[in-house]
């Protein structure tokens, strides 16, 4: 119910959309009680095209009693009524908002302010809501009271001072059912200033105006005392002469942090204040006398690069240790000292150290000025240069080729003067690069003045250059091309026939070892001991040969059986090939050839003769030959040779065939080869011990076979 068009004012969704054309009607009556009887019908109320609301006038309203609102909605499809809605239009009244009005603040950190309700709802009870919110940022709205509209007027204390805020109120009808008002337009004020709230340092200098006139420099610096210690808008130095304390003229009204003049001998005091548009700060008394520097100087300065935009100072206190210390810091040189110059003050007399971060860029050099601080003067000041942040070097050294040879080159360079903000080289890395891409580097200490390359290639090319470094970065130099020396034809020739020695070496000692170890010599050829040059030929029996041996009976069962006896019969002595007519010591077989064979088990014997190139892992060194009847004394047949003979029809005999009586497939011996015969050798038994003794018996019982 809006009472400045007396109209009731109904709103609502359309719902879920049809995709029909939809007419919306406003349908109402009146009612009594409960709504649940139906009196005198409002006309329909149609709304706007594209609006979902309507207004009923006045004229048809009947205030304080219930009427029923409902809205059709017809398409092509048919008509859908809402649920219907009872009110009594007084109920959902809904004010204006009233008007707000800036009144001038009785005291710093306070807003006062006025309003008017509406004209036509001043005759109703009303309470009313204030919002506030600061101009500065994005900041959200602070409901900050709940007022009477008997109260048109309200003061908001508490706040920070010089700071903007937009204000909103809105009311509603007190005690009675209603709606609240829109919130009124945005009144927008700010907090009274306070006076300046600040400690203010001060220093200065004796300053020459004129060959005749010396006149004196004030610094000052502004501290905040408070959070909020408002806006200084100038600085007030002022004096006052002898015997007029309540008279103060001024030296100087600016806005700088500083100011020169000449101090007239009349003065007694000098006061500086900070002011603005709500008062001054507490004045600060400046000694009169401005005495010279006194005191000890500080013992050592020391000032290093934090980051880009700060530098710490360090510094070690005097003795006596003064009060407190004053830091000075501009752009050094080419820049002139006094331009834009940055200075704090530090109070703690135990302090050593402090960070500048005040107007520091990157790169720059500054100069940093100390001065120790005693009771009303100070001391001799002490001056540092420093940067804030280091540059790598601008370029590195040059190489120059000083010697070169086939294998190697010899570099030198001359190292860059230092240079001011560049950081001092650690280390050179110097780089060499063949035509193949195959490169190489080593580290050298920054004193380093050359270097010589080791292991090149003769005859080729290579690329190198140097790389200076430093904590700030790296450069290289430009590059150097050079070419390693060719070998002479002479040391080509030397060269080869070490390398030929070199491969006669290796291949000489190879074959050594090839010979010399068992287990590479045995699987080429077979190693078989010869016992007639071992050292059983020292050996000599302990039974002589004159003793006589018993042979069993050979039909003893319990003594062990001769497997097995080859009778050779005695044949007419043939020279062979191997044999020599007219030599004396020519080998010439017996006439008689026994050979004794005792083999296997001798319980088992075997049923049937084994060929004379058995399959026994005997091997025969020598046969005993002679007849056991005759006078002479026995002998045996042996060969020096210990490898292998090839027989005829063997191509290669195995290791345990004797090959001097293998036969042929005739029955023949077949005689050794024309090479092995200064290998065979007829000597009597007593040269050989270990058959001296042998002696055969029993030969009755051979006469029985």
């Amino acid at each position: 119910m809006n009472l400045t068009t007396n109209s009731l004012t109904c709103q609502w969704e359309p719902g879920p959309d049809t995709h029909l054309p939809t007419n919306f009607t406003l349908k109402s009556f009146k009612s009594r009680s409960n709504c649940q009887t139906q009196e005198d019908s409002i006309p329909d109320c149609m709304p706007e095209e594209g609006q979902s609301s309507c207004s009923i006038p006045r004229k048809h309203l009947l205030l304080y009693q219930n009427m029923v609102i409902q809205v059709e909605a017809e398409n092509a499809l048919g008509t859908s009524l809402s649920p219907k809605l009872c009110l009594d239009p007084m109920d959902v009244v809904k004010l204006e908002p009233p008007t707000l009005w800036a009144v001038a603040p009785r005291q710093p950190g306070c807003l006062w302010l006025h309003w008017e309700p509406w004209v036509p709802s001043l005759f109703m009870d009303q309470e009313c809501e204030l919002r506030l919110r600061p101009q500065r940022g994005e900041a959200n709205w602070t409901q900050v009271a709940t007022l009477p509209s008997s109260i048109l007027q309200h003061e908001l204390c508490g706040l920070p001072p010089a700071t903007a805020y937009a204000l909103q109120m809105r009311c509603i009808r007190s005690h009675l059912p209603g709606h609240w008002s829109r919130w009124s337009p945005s009144l927008e004020l700010r907090t009274a200033e306070p006076a300046p709230i600040v400690r203010l340092d001060t220093w200065w200098r004796h300053r020459q105006l004129d060959p005749r006139t010396k006149g004196v420099q004030l610094f000052w610096k502004p501290t905040p005392l408070k959070e909020y210690s408002g806006q200084i808008q100038g600085y007030l130095l002022s004096w006052r002469p002898s015997g007029q304390a309540e008279t103060a003229l001024p030296l100087c009204n600016t806005t700088d942090l500083n100011c020169t003049f000449c101090l007239p001998s009349e003065a007694q005091e000098v006061t500086l204040v900070a002011y603005n548009t709500a008062g001054t700060s507490h004045p600060t008394l400046i000694p009169v006398d401005f005495l010279e520097s006194i005191g000890p100087p500080l013992t050592r300065l020391q000032a290093t690069a934090r980051d880009p935009h700060s530098l710490w100072v360090h510094w070690e206190p005097p003795s006596p240790r003064p009060q407190g210390y004053l830091i000075e810091w501009g752009l050094g040189p080419p820049s002139p000292s006094s331009i834009n110059k940055s200075w704090k003050m530090e109070f703690d007399e135990n302090i050593t150290g402090t960070l500048l971060q005040e107007n520091i860029r990157p790169f720059q050099l500054y100069e940093i000025t100390v001065t120790p601080l005693y009771q009303g003067t100070g001391g001799p000041s002490k001056q540092i240069h420093a940067y804030s942040q280091e540059m790598a070097p601008s370029r590195a050294p040059r190489l120059h080729l000083k010697h070169i040879g086939k294998t190697w080159a010899q570099l030198e360079w001359v190292p860059e003067p230092p240079e001011l903000g560049k950081s001092p080289l650690t280390h050179y890395t110097i780089f060499w690069t063949n035509l193949q891409g195959q490169s190489s580097s080593t580290i050298l200490n920054a004193s380093s003045r050359g270097f010589v390359l080791h292991d090149l290639k003769p005859a080729s090319l290579y690329h190198v250059h140097l790389m200076a470094a430093s904590q700030a970065g790296t450069t290289n130099s430009t590059g150097l091309t050079l070419m390693t020396l060719a070998l002479g034809e002479s040391e080509l020739y030397i060269f080869l026939g070490l390398s030929g020695l070199l491969v006669l070496s290796i291949c000489l000692c190879r074959t050594a070892w090839v010979y010399c170890s068992p287990s590479r010599k045995n699987p080429l050829w077979p190693s078989v001991p010869d016992p007639a040059h071992s050292s059983l030929g020292s050996w000599v029996p302990t039974i002589m040969a004159e003793e006589t041996f018993q042979l069993p009976s050979l039909w003893d069962p319990g003594m062990p059986t001769i497997t097995k006896i080859t009778v050779l019969e005695e044949e007419e002595k043939k020279p062979g090939p191997w044999e020599s007519g007219d030599s004396s010591e020519t080998c010439g077989l017996p006439t008689l050839v026994q050979a004794y064979v005792l083999q296997g088990d001798p319980r088992a014997v075997s049923t049937q003769s084994q060929p004379q190139s058995g399959t026994s892992d005997q091997v025969l060194y020598g046969q005993v030959l002679g007849s056991p009847t005759s006078p002479e004394p026995g002998h045996y047949l042996r060969c020096d040779s210990t490898q292998p003979l090839l027989g005829g029809l063997t191509p290669s005999p195995k290791s345990y065939e004797n090959l001097w009586f293998q036969t042929s497939p005739l029955g023949t011996p077949v005689p050794p080869p024309q090479s092995q015969e200064n290998d065979c050798v007829f000597e009597p038994l007593v040269d050989f011990p270990l058959l001296q003794g042998l002696q055969v018996h029993g030969v009755e019982e051979l006469e029985s076979f």
